[in-house]
């Protein structure tokens, strides 16, 4: 092998590191899932405007605090206005961004709105109020660092559990005991090493303790700069977007139908402070993107799909009214999002109030009705078929609420 100078060295030192990093617990990530259900939490970070995701166009209060953002009613008169909602029943509408993504999910059954969700944390901070979610513990009372509420998942379903993050680095819900790779699938259009390099890093770590999780994270980045390139063809011949989140959501849904049964991805870009557009602007874009990816990821699991359930969630919404400068700002309660092809959908579900000044919560936001961690644990009951016990280990204090999605 060709000798390496000395910054040659420390440069593959630092790589090998963070390979060994990535998979540095005893879980195998290349296996095969040993169970075929299969799992992804989205987290819209930034605190999206679910008021305008899940338009309350029978409310009239909706149009009075929104005179510049707000999306137009549905009208039977004229159902190819394209800038209105999207009726779904006699209370709420779609956004019109997700008209051709999401719809055909509602109209299937296999997408479900969950509104006035979120986290009883009241602080309105960004932070916060993730750390409280991914943790999966209440905001009252004592807390245990460093735990969140996936890993704690994956070890209540033993060696039936295969997570991944497809992150930069690992989120909060992610860290624990169980070992959990994170993979940021947009740094990989090429292979991290060449022959040479991965060589070097074999040789280097060889009869250590690192030397197992080294070599699979070397074929993990080998096996997805592969699909990687095939993708790139393929799509140079059918002229299909590689932009963004939908890129990264196709990825996401062959590792996920292949390799891992849990995982999570998280979109920033929703802190809409100023300008945040109604039908047009920047939420609008925002959330045809998303949808777009999520049904991009849908297709890809092909008939895994059907044994798949994805969550998405914020930390908070937004106020209700507008703000002075157009835009939105930190809010409470939100709509999470519950899709997948065994999904009792289409449909509104969960608690709800008519929308007036007096329901608000502090006169200034949606309040919140369900709970995430009540959520989530009965999908979790009902998908995993966990015990009470199993339940209590991965949201303790919490009571599931089953909303017969699942």
């Amino acid at each position: 092998m060709k000798h390496l100078n000395r910054r040659q060295a420390l440069g593959l030192l630092g790589a090998a590191g963070a390979a060994a990093a990535l998979l540095s617990s005893p879980v195998r990530v290349l296996a095969t899932p040993a169970s075929d259900s299969r799992f992804l939490l989205v987290f819209m970070r930034g605190g999206y405007d679910a008021a305008n995701l899940l338009v309350p166009y029978a409310s009239s209060f909706y149009y009075e605090a929104r005179r510049t953002i707000a999306i137009a009613p549905p009208s039977d008169a004229d159902e190819s206005n394209v800038n209105a909602a999207i009726r779904l029943d006699e209370r709420w509408g779609l956004h019109p961004a997700l008209r051709e993504s999401m719809l055909p999910l509602w109209t299937a059954g296999q997408l479900a709105f969950v509104p006035f969700a979120g986290s009883t944390d009241l602080t309105r901070s960004h932070f916060e109020t993730q750390d409280t979610i991914e943790s999966g513990q209440p905001p009252e009372g004592p807390r245990a660092y460093g735990s969140g509420f996936m890993n704690r998942l994956a070890e209540a379903l033993g060696g039936n559990a295969g997570g991944v993050s497809f992150t930069d680095a690992l989120p909060p819900c992610w860290q624990g005991a169980a070992g959990v790779p994170n993979l940021s699938l947009k740094n990989y259009g090429k292979a991290s090493f060449d022959d040479r390099q991965a060589a070097a890093l074999s040789a280097l770590y060889r009869n250590t303790r690192w030397s197992g999780a080294v070599e699979e994270g070397l074929q993990l980045r080998r096996d997805v700069a592969q699909q990687y390139e095939a993708e790139q063809m393929e799509a140079s011949r059918s002229a299909i977007s590689t932009k963004g989140f939908e890129l990264e959501a196709k990825r996401m849904g062959r590792l996920l139908r292949d390799r891992f049964n849990i995982g999570f991805i998280d979109v920033g870009g929703w802190d809409t402070h100023v300008n945040e557009g109604g039908a047009q602007g920047t939420l609008a874009t925002n959330l045809g993107n998303l949808g777009r990816g999520l049904a991009a990821f849908a297709a890809e699991m092909g008939p895994a799909w059907r044994k798949t359930t994805v969550v998405v969630v914020s930390e908070f919404g937004r106020t209700f009214r507008e703000n002075g400068t157009r835009g939105t700002d930190h809010g409470h309660g939100s709509v999470y999002w519950v899709l997948g092809g065994s999904v009792r959908g289409g449909r509104v579900a969960s608690a709800q109030v008519d929308i007036t000044p007096d329901t608000l919560n502090q006169n200034r936001d949606w309040p919140v009705l369900t709970d995430v961690r009540g959520l989530l644990g009965g999908l979790f009951m009902r998908q995993y078929g966990l015990d009470d016990t199993a339940l209590a280990s991965v949201f303790p204090r919490t009571q599931p609420l089953d909303l017969g999605l699942l």
